[in-house]
């Protein structure tokens, strides 16, 4: 790696939130509220290096960006930009003032750049880290929200059909074929649960909202719940291992590309621990900090964290011993990359056909349940007759 990229980098302190809505500072327009999507950053980086590798000056270039960008927070950003450049104030600077849409990792690279002289090369790693951590990130939603959303409308219709429509059946069969108490079981217990929903409803749904604001509050307030919280996701079935390699992936694509830019390793697991939201990997990336700050190693806090396998723990050995630690990095984050892949569609495979038995297995006993009094009423008719 060449000389020029090893200076030391001090992480920029970003100008707080109140600041920003104040308008402190030169050139800030942007309301508090307005937050620019990772798409929409990844282009404006992608665009900006593109004009730099063309021998474009910063200024100019920000000033074509700002002219083709559409209304909007971006738009306002860009101007405010090309303000301060103007003025004199470096560029990693003036993206500090905006934390809401350029984080640590973010102005600190571009600082990087600013102080080796490799300003389009750092932009042009920025993009391509922004573009695979937006897919990463879209396609582990993707695996979660797919059967959360399924059992949700699932739910919600199985509440329709237990609180208004059974109810109205019990009124059928009493009227045709006399009271509860001569139903088969399965009816009996159908319209009981039918009758309670019906008038307990809100408190189930009440208590749903109460304990998501609960636990929210908690996952922001308690450590100790949100420890446990994130226990629970790396542990549970299909999820757990999707959850823990997309931790992996985030980590090593970040503290590579972080290395890549010129950042010291104290300075980029600075912003690891900030940017990361498991408490076990925070933890892991604190005991990292820690040895490299004793002067040891980082393989051995590594493996010691449990967060980390043999496979990478021993390509970040190899990386330290050959100086290509970065490099290493870079390879363990495209591996883990694939893997979730993988996970996320074998995933998808599993959990259909276990939501196709679940809802068959709902829907046959509701109607085996109805449809039972109706066949033995139509049989009592016949021989009636």
């Amino acid at each position: 790696m060449p000389k020029k990229l090893q200076r030391k980098v001090p992480v920029p302190k970003a100008t707080s939130a109140v600041a920003v809505a104040e308008g402190e500072g030169r050139g800030l327009s942007l309301p508090l509220r307005s937050r620019v999507g990772a798409r929409a950053l990844a282009e404006f980086t992608n665009q900006l290096a593109v004009l730099l590798n063309a021998g474009i000056p910063v200024t100019r270039s920000l000033r074509i960006l700002e002219g083709q960008l559409p209304q909007g927070p971006m738009k306002r950003i860009c101007k405010s930009l090309v303000d301060d450049v103007e003025a004199g104030t470096p560029l990693s600077e003036s993206m500090a003032k905006f934390d809401g849409t350029f984080d640590a990792l973010y102005t600190n690279m571009v600082r990087a750049g600013e102080a080796g002289g490799v300003q389009e090369e750092i932009l042009n790693r920025l993009a391509g880290f922004l573009e695979k951590s937006e897919s990463i990130k879209a396609r582990v939603k993707g695996a979660l929200a797919y059967p959360a959303m399924i059992m949700f409308i699932a739910t919600a219709v199985l509440l329709f059909v237990f609180a208004f429509v059974i109810p109205r059946f019990k009124s059928v069969f009493q009227s045709i074929g006399g009271g509860v108490a001569s139903f088969p079981w399965a009816t009996r217990v159908v319209i009981g649960i039918g009758e309670h929903l019906e008038v307990f409803w809100w408190v189930y749904l009440l208590a749903c909202v109460l304990l998501w604001f609960v636990h929210s509050l908690l996952m922001s307030k308690v450590m100790g719940y949100r420890r446990v919280m994130h226990t629970v996701a790396l542990r549970m079935p299909l999820f757990g291992p999707l959850v823990h390699k997309n931790l992996v992936a985030r980590f090593a694509r970040t503290f590579g590309t972080l290395i890549q830019s010129g950042v010291p390793h104290l300075e980029a697991l600075d912003i690891l621990h900030a940017s990361s939201t498991n408490v076990h990997m925070q933890k892991a990336v604190s005991s990292v900090h820690d040895s490299i700050r004793e002067g040891s190693g980082i393989a051995v806090p590594m493996g010691e964290s449990h967060m980390f396998d043999d496979i990478v723990v021993n390509m970040v050995d190899v990386g330290e011993q050959t100086g290509e630690l970065d490099r290493m990095l870079v390879k363990i984050a495209d591996r883990y990359e694939i893997e979730v892949d993988r996970t996320v569609e074998t995933t998808f495979k599993v959990i259909e056909p276990i939501l196709l038995v679940i809802m068959a297995v709902v829907v046959g006993f509701i109607v085996f349940a109805l449809f039972t009094p109706l066949l033995t009423m139509m049989q009592s008719l016949n021989r009636g007759r």
